[in-house]
Parts: C-alpha cells; sequence; structure tokens
C-alpha cells in the first residue's frame, strides 16, 4: 500500500502543474472578463480598466483617479473519454460521461493615484481553477475520478510614471491553494486534500511610443509551494505527505494601437517556462519517492481588434493558440490538456458617469487528445495491480463572463 500513498501526492500536485480547463497549462488568463472578446491579445497593453493590476501593474498610470473593475467568468469544459483497449484493473462504469461542468470564476480591482506619477492598487483574482468529475466506477477510475483545485491570489501594486512615454510598475501576489481528489483502488476509494500558501511578485514596463500606440511587458514570478495533504485509503485512517512544488514563470510582450478613429488592434506573445515542472519529491512516513512530470515550456500568440460602433458601443473579436506543456506520453485523465484555438467575440457598453460593461464569449477548439496512462497499484494479495487507461477525449471550452468598470 505504500506505494499506491506516495505516487498520490504527486498526482494531486500534478493537478496545479498540469492544466486549468480554460487554458493550456496551470494558466487561466481569464483573470478578467472585459478581455475575453479579443481573446486577451494585447494583455498587457490595453490598460482600460484596473484589472491591469493582473497582467501588467504599470498600466495602472493609464488610469487617472479612482478606478473600479469587478467582474465574474463562467467556463464551461467538456471532457468526454472513448475507450480504446484499455487494460487490468478497470471500472465497469462506462467511459465517464462529461467530466466538465460550469465554474465561476470572479475577480476585483482597485487602483488608486496617490500623487501626479505614482499609483497604487488591489486585485483579487482566481489564476488555477480546475474541477473534473467522472461518472462513478467509470473505466478510467482507478486513474481519476473527482479533481478540484481553487485558488485566491491577493496582488497588492505600485506603479511609477517615469516619463509621458516609460512607465514602471511592481506587484506582490499571495496565493493559497485548496486541492481534493479521489480515484479508486483494489482496497476502496481514495481521496486527498491538501492546501498550502505561498508569496510571488509580478513586475511591468509600458511604453507609450506614441498617442496611438502602446507595447507592455510583463513578468510573473514562480510560486513555491510546500503543499501539506491529509490522504485517506478505505476504512484506514488518515495520513500525511507533503511535497515542494515550483509552479512556473511567464512572460507577455503585448502591442496595442489605434488604427483609426474606430478601429483598434491588439497583440500578444507569452512564454511560460513549464520545465520548472519536472520532478517531484514527495515526503511521507514511508521515505521519499520522485515522479517526474516531464514538461515542455509552452508559448501563446493572440490577435484582437475593437471597433467603435458608436460612442456608448463598441464591438470586439479575436482568435489565439495556446499551446500545451503536456504531450500524448504525459497526459493523465484528471485534466487531459491538449493545444487549442481560441475564437472569441464580445462588446463593451459605455454608459458615461455610470461606468462600462464588457462581455464576452469565446469557443476553445481542442485537438482530441490520446491517452496512455498506466498506474500501479499494491494489492492486498501480493503483487502489483496495473491499470491501463487507453483511449482519447473530444475536449471544447466555453468562456462567457461580465465586467464592470467606472472611475471616481
Amino acid at each position: 500500500m505504500i506505494k499506491l500513498t506516495t505516487r498520490t501526492v504527486p498526482t494531486l500536485l500534478l493537478l496545479a502543474s498540469s492544466g486549468v480547463a480554460s487554458a493550456a497549462g496551470i494558466q487561466l488568463w481569464e483573470q478578467n472578463a472585459s478581455g475575453i472578446a479579443t481573446s486577451y491579445a494585447g494583455s498587457a497593453a490595453v490598460a482600460d480598466n484596473a484589472s491591469t493590476i493582473y497582467y501588467n501593474p504599470a498600466g495602472m498610470t493609464q488610469l487617472p483617479g479612482i478606478r473600479l473593475s469587478a467582474g465574474v467568468v463562467g467556463i464551461r469544459p467538456s471532457f468526454k473519454f472513448s475507450d480504446e483497449g484499455s487494460s487490468g484493473l478497470l471500472g465497469t462504469g462506462g467511459n465517464g460521461g462529461d467530466a466538465g461542468g460550469w465554474s465561476a470564476v470572479p475577480n476585483a480591482y482597485l487602483s488608486w493615484q496617490i500623487a501626479p506619477d505614482w499609483f497604487i492598487g488591489l486585485g483579487i483574482s482566481s489564476p488555477f481553477r480546475l474541477a473534473t468529475d467522472y461518472d462513478n466506477n467509470w473505466i478510467g477510475s482507478y486513474q481519476a475520478l473527482k479533481s478540484e483545485i481553487t485558488t485566491v491570489n491577493y496582488n497588492p501594486s505600485l506603479a511609477w510614471k517615469v516619463t509621458d512615454k516609460v512607465s514602471l510598475g511592481l506587484g506582490l501576489s499571495y496565493q493559497t491553494i485548496d486541492a481534493e481528489l479521489t480515484n479508486m483502488t483494489p482496497v476502496g476509494l481514495y481521496r486527498l486534500k491538501g492546501d498550502d500558501g505561498a508569496w510571488g511578485w509580478n513586475a511591468g514596463a509600458l511604453f507609450t511610443l506614441s498617442p496611438a500606440m502602446r507595447v507592455g511587458v510583463s513578468y510573473r514570478s514562480t510560486m513555491n509551494y510546500t503543499l501539506n495533504g491529509d490522504r485517506t485509503l478505505g476504512a484506514a485512517p488518515a495520513t500525511s505527505a507533503s511535497a515542494d512544488l515550483k509552479l512556473p514563470d511567464t512572460v507577455t510582450v503585448s502591442v496595442w494601437q489605434q488604427v483609426s478613429d474606430r478601429w483598434e488592434a491588439m497583440g500578444d506573445l507569452s512564454f511560460t517556462r513549464w520545465n520548472t515542472v519536472d520532478n517531484l519529491n514527495v515526503r511521507s512516513v514511508a521515505g521519499t519517492e520522485t515522479e517526474s512530470i516531464n514538461y515542455d515550456n509552452s508559448w501563446r500568440i493572440a490577435w484582437g481588434a475593437a471597433y467603435k460602433a458608436s460612442d456608448a458601443w463598441k464591438l470586439k473579436f479575436g482568435i489565439a493558440y495556446d499551446r500545451s506543456p503536456t504531450s500524448d506520453e504525459y497526459r493523465t485523465a484528471r485534466m487531459p490538456d491538449n493545444n487549442r484555438l481560441w475564437f472569441s467575440f464580445g462588446g463593451q457598453w459605455n454608459a458615461g458617469a455610470y461606468g462600462r460593461i464588457d462581455a464576452g464569449y469565446a469557443y476553445l477548439y481542442l485537438k482530441d487528445a490520446s491517452i496512455n496512462q498506466t498506474q500501479t497499484f499494491a494489492v492486498p494479495a501480493g503483487g502489483p495491480g496495473v491499470s491501463n487507461l487507453r483511449g482519447s477525449y473530444s475536449d471544447g471550452i466555453h468562456v462567457l463572463g461580465i465586467q464592470y468598470s467606472n472611475g471616481f
């Protein structure tokens, strides 16, 4: 039984590094709803509401006075498995149904100009989130049943307008993680819960090349966790285990341009250093065990545009390509991630003194993902028990959100 329990903590940590339903890898881009319609193109350069605190704190210098922005994003992934020759220890309940479901991701930001060239802000968001839930006793129940992870990020920030053309920003992040997963074993249900908090930082620069063009560069640091969990196995008492996890850092380069009186264009290129998530050393009463994840670095590119139809209405649309850090060889049932294309549209209503409302919708098309995941267990009769889940996933994701922004 020792091998079973020590392998499960890395599985929990893998949730924190394998992906969120709406973005490749762990990155949940939906830290506001106003960027959905443009596929988050220009995220570090647009700076049209206080959510720039997350994407590039230097963008606060574009927001005089006090600015408030708050919203919610609904994410609905669909993960449907088709069996293609699974073998060994298997459930008997079919292909598991649709493991996805709706999840709400809220956000809130406040920026304040405290001096002509100085700005402070605070953002609260949820950068990492995952929820997959298969039917009981499905064919892959020895790999996964329920997988859930929730984070909350608190991000105080400071920005300095160095000149009319250059602004700098810096922020601190304190981020909490709560996670739970379950799966079947030869001796009953396995459940693991864990939580931790970690400090990180983000920084950015904004260059105003002309009144009609801005370029933003932003960076979010790695997050170093020591996740502690309680695990239960069948009717046995709960035991504990822990492991260190270093989540990757990300750099983004963005551009925003006023093409004409009515048209705006935006672009985004980001790089995430996923190779920081490689081996996990798990500590438990049984000693230390190392498990390999083998993630590759990944990147994302996006393009978007906005059309000012009137003084009150603006129409938006965008596309993006998001490369997954995982591969067919290492994909897991807890998060069957793959490369995806974003197709987005939406709009903005400017109500003047009453503020602005942004709404957007995106459909994320995921390439069909193959899986060949083998899980090994110690069984009471002696010798290993092996479960091999082999097949493919048909995936897709709907993203829908609304954001309110105002200045005082």
